[in-house]
């Protein structure tokens, strides 16, 4: 009886949805209501100086084309001085609310009503409030942080909105806020400096003056802070900002980040303890350029903090992103000796190098040749003449993938490092036994 009610109840159900579908698939939505230009439902309906209505999305990209300065129904031009006056059109605005409500049951959701968008005297307006407020006294910088949350809301609620900021110099005048309140860094200030910086993330990427001012060493000293003070998010969002301030790829910028107490430490200690992938992406490339500098130094810090060990650890299951950076840092690390003796030390690190090769992309490939090439070129032999790490590569058939990569094609550079550890490798050939290599027979020639 249960049963027999319980599938009357299913058909039931399965034939009122095929009637909803059926009416929907009939539903036309009244060409008053739909967008010249994308004959979609307008979602915030505007009229230009010729008296036709858009929606604002569709004819605001239109006009920001170059040379689109008419109308694309009626092809006038658009009357005005410095840009086109679009003015809502509140009537059909209010229609298409109303036809949206009769539709519901047609799976029609209602428009909301669309926020007026900042115009470009009211963000030169705010951002000179900003500018004003950015001091040291605890008043100010309570009003700066309201003022800065108010961008932050404006920035977000439509693209259009976070042009006109970007457009006005939005990143620029926060920059500077930002430099003021590192001057003294403290708690006082804390909470005004991770609003300024939650809110340049919107504005990625940065303008080339916003990074300098940021590149500065109070900014940089106050961001080194907020990675070892501030909460998940405003540590999070200090990364993305390092990054885009290490793009400008300026030797001085990197140089100073790495005299600043705590900077280093702070880095290792979000790959260590990952926040989500994407700052763990923004974290190593950081960390990247800092290896890569021409501080000798620098290697022997990230050693001393175990960062050979722990890109190991991430290599074992990693996306491509992440596999690449690690290689990367771990190719620059084993420039340095001590590096390559922690390699050494550490059981997973040519069986994981190995693995590498031919299995993730051609730049992984890459540095995985060049570690491998680093630390069995620079071993030092035993006393029976045998080199160890030499021996182990071969057991986990290092031989084998290195002729494969020769067969394949590979860059001028790792050719030559290829060829040479083949060379190192086939020297004790009789001393392991290497893994058959029938595992690479189906893998194709790039040519």
């Amino acid at each position: 009886m249960i049963s027999t009610w319980r599938k009357k109840r299913t058909e039931k159900k399965r034939t009122k949805r095929g009637l909803m579908k059926n009416t929907s698939m009939e539903l036309v939505i009244p060409s008053q209501f739909t967008c010249p230009i994308s004959l979609d439902l307008m979602k915030d309906p505007v009229i230009l100086s010729t008296g036709i209505t858009y929606d604002r999305e569709n004819i605001e990209k239109w006009i920001n084309k170059v040379g689109n300065q008419t109308c694309p129904i009626t092809n006038q031009e658009l009357k005005c001085d410095i840009e086109p006056v679009l003015i809502p059109n509140h009537n059909i605005r209010k229609m298409i609310q109303q036809w949206c409500v009769e539709n519901k049951e047609h799976g029609i959701d209602r428009i909301s009503t669309p926020r007026i968008p900042v115009t470009s005297s009211d963000v030169s307006e705010l951002l000179a409030k900003i500018t004003n407020s950015s001091k040291l006294d605890m008043q100010d910088s309570i009003l700066c942080k309201e003022l800065v949350t108010k961008v932050k809301n404006l920035a977000s609620e439509s693209n259009r909105n976070k042009h006109c900021f970007v457009t006005n110099g939005t990143t620029k005048v926060l920059s500077a806020a930002f430099l003021e309140f590192s001057e003294e860094k403290n708690m006082k200030n804390a909470s005004t400096g991770e609003v300024i910086l939650s809110t340049l993330t919107l504005f990625l990427p940065l303008d080339i003056k916003s990074k300098s001012i940021l590149g500065w060493i109070s900014s940089l000293s106050y961001i080194a802070w907020f990675l070892n003070n501030g909460s998940l998010s405003s540590r999070r969002n200090v990364v993305f900002v390092l990054r885009e301030i290490l793009k400008m790829e300026e030797q001085d910028k990197v140089e100073m980040l790495l005299t600043i107490e705590g900077a280093l430490e702070g880095l290792v200690k979000l790959v260590k303890e990952p926040i989500c992938p994407t700052t763990t992406k923004a974290t190593l490339l950081t960390i990247y350029h800092m290896v890569n500098s021409s501080l000798q130094s620098s290697k022997s810090r990230f050693v001393d903090v175990g960062l050979v060990e722990l890109l190991i650890e991430i290599l074992v299951d990693c996306d491509k992103s992440i596999c690449e950076k690690a290689l990367g840092i771990l190719d620059g690390i084993l420039s340095y000796e001590e590096g390559r003796k922690r390699a050494y030390s550490y059981a997973l690190s040519v069986p994981i190098l190995v693995k590498k090769l031919l299995r993730v992309s051609d730049l992984a490939t890459e540095f995985s040749v060049s570690i491998l090439w680093k630390i069995c070129k620079n071993e030092k032999r035993e006393n029976n003449g045998c080199c160890v790490v030499v021996v182990e590569a071969l057991q986990v058939g290092a031989f084998q993938k290195l002729l494969l990569l020769l067969q394949v094609g590979c860059s001028e550079t790792t050719k030559e490092k290829a060829s040479e550890l083949l060379k190192l490798l086939n020297v004790h050939r009789d001393r392991a036994e290497c893994v058959d290599s029938v595992d690479f027979k189906s893998l194709k020639r790039t040519f």
